[in-house]
């Protein structure tokens, strides 16, 4: 019989969320939790293809934030993947892998590439990168993870965190 946590033992967590992706230069933006998507999106602009060292990467524009003016980011090519859109529709998204900090808590998701201009939110999390953290959704709350300052990473850090530094480039 598989032992199940009890949701005292859970973080309990809001549908939106301050969230970091150090490896993307994001120090801080809100995100919303979206259990339904099984993709976590973050609207990206210009999105391009090039190689580099005989790797597949993408270079995009990331959204202009609150504290971050927008820039261009250089991530490795995970995969490229046919994902449904809000309206149901398929879209071929390119899809990297990064850093994401909630709370004081940091682990590595999935990431699709998408144009969220239209959305209230530039990035959405999906069920698939909450799965096994042991993390309740309480869609009547927001904000309820306080995001560390250790968010703000530095590249050493990262790097000890067994990842890529993704390269940022302001413009």
């Amino acid at each position: 019989m598989k032992n199940k946590t009890s949701p005292r033992e859970r973080e309990v967590i809001g549908w939106r969320e301050h969230i970091g992706l150090p490896n993307l230069g994001i120090s801080r933006m809100a995100a919303k939790i979206d259990t339904g998507a099984r993709t976590s999106a973050l609207h990206a602009e210009e999105q391009e293809l090039f190689e580099r060292d005989g790797q597949r990467w993408v270079r995009f524009k990331a959204p202009k934030l609150k504290n971050h003016p927008a820039c261009l980011i250089e991530a490795p090519l995970k995969s490229e993947r046919e994902i449904k859109n809000t309206s149901g529709i398929a879209e071929n998204r390119f899809v990297i892998r990064t850093l994401l900090m909630l709370g004081d808590h940091g682990w590595h998701i999935d990431v699709s590439l998408a144009d969220r201009d239209a959305m209230t939110f530039d990035l959405i999390i999906c069920r698939t990168a909450l799965k096994g953290r042991k993390i309740l959704v309480d869609p009547s709350r927001s904000f309820l993870s306080e995001l560390r300052q250790s968010s703000l990473l530095h590249q050493d850090e990262v790097q000890n965190l067994g990842n890529t530094l993704i390269e940022r480039k302001n413009q």
